[in-house]
C-alpha cells in the first residue's frame, strides 16, 4: 500500500491525531482503567474487520494509540520500491473511525500531549556497527533495517526506542555521538523549547526550525526537538 505523504495527512484533518516519527499518534483521556479497557475493546472490534489495529498503551487517566502500517511502499529517487513502516490510507481511515468511537464513548482527545523519543547515533560506519546495536537493544539481528531502507534499528515489538544513524564524515570525530530526538505536536514545540531554555538550555541550531531545533544543556549535551511540519494542518 502506498505511503501517505505529510500534505495528505494534513488535508485529512485528523483533529485527534498528530504525525510523529513514522506513525499517527493520539491520546484519549479516561476516568478509570475500566473505561479505557472498554474503549480499547471497541477499537479492537472495529479493526477486526480489516485486520489492522493500533498499538495501544493504557496508563493512569489515558489511552495512547499509534497507527502505522508495516507494508507501506516507499520509492527512492531512483524509483526503487522499499517496504517500510509508515502511514498509509488505511491508517488515516482507521484514525477517523477511532475518533468516532471515542466520541461514542464520550472521551476527549489530548493531541498536544503526544510525544515520541528516538535515539540518534552519528557515525560513518552504520552498516558495520548496526548489528552490534541490534543485538544489544533487541537481541535480534533482524531489527537492523526493520521497516526502513536504512540501517536503523527498530524493535518490532516496540520495547525500546528506535535507533537511527546520523551521517558523520570519516574524518569527523563528533564530541557527542549519541543524542535524543524528541518528537512533539506542532502546537507545543515552542513551549517545549521555551521550557528547556528557561531551565538553562541554549539553542545550538535552529536553521531548520520549526522542524528541527537543537538544544544543548549546560554541559553541551544536545537533544533535538522534532516536528513533522509537512503533516501539520495549515492555518
Amino acid at each position: 500500500m502506498e505511503m501517505v505523504k505529510g500534505e495528505q495527512i494534513a488535508a485529512a484533518n485528523l483533529t485527534d491525531w498528530r504525525k510523529l516519527a513514522q506513525g499517527l499518534h493520539a491520546r484519549y483521556l479516561v476516568d478509570d482503567f475500566g473505561t479505557g479497557a472498554r474503549f480499547v475493546a471497541a477499537v479492537g472490534e472495529a479493526g477486526d474487520a480489516i485486520g489492522h489495529h493500533p498499538s495501544v498503551s493504557i496508563g493512569h487517566g489515558y489511552v495512547d494509540l499509534e497507527l502505522v502500517s508495516d507494508d507501506a511502499i516507499y520509492r527512492d529517487d531512483e524509483g526503487t520500491e522499499h517496504v517500510v513502516e509508515w502511514v498509509t490510507q488505511q491508517d488515516v481511515d482507521r484514525a477517523r473511525r477511532i475518533t468516532e468511537i471515542a466520541a461514542d464513548h464520550r472521551l476527549d482527545a489530548d493531541p498536544a500531549s503526544v510525544s515520541v523519543i528516538e535515539l540518534g547515533l552519528d557515525t560513518a560506519h552504520s552498516a558495520t556497527i548496526a548489528p552490534v546495536w541490534a543485538a544489544l537493544l533487541t537481541g535480534n539481528a533482524e531489527a537492523q533495517g526493520h521497516g526502513t531502507p536504512s540501517d536503523e534499528i527498530r524493535d518490532a515489538t516496540g520495547r525500546v526506542p528506535n535507533l537511527w544513524f546520523g551521517d558523520a564524515g570519516t574524518r569527523e570525530t563528533p564530541r557527542q555521538r549519541f543524542h535524543l530526538e524528541v518528537y512533539v505536536a506542532p502546537e507545543v514545540a515552542a513551549q517545549r523549547i521555551a521550557a528547556a531554555l528557561a531551565a538553562g538550555g541554549t539553542v545550538v541550531d535552529d536553521s531548520d526550525a520549526p522542524s528541527l531545533t537543537v538544544i544543548a544543556d549546560q554541559d553541551g549535551n544536545e537533544g533535538i526537538v522534532c516536528v513533522d511540519m509537512s503533516a501539520a494542518k495549515k492555518d
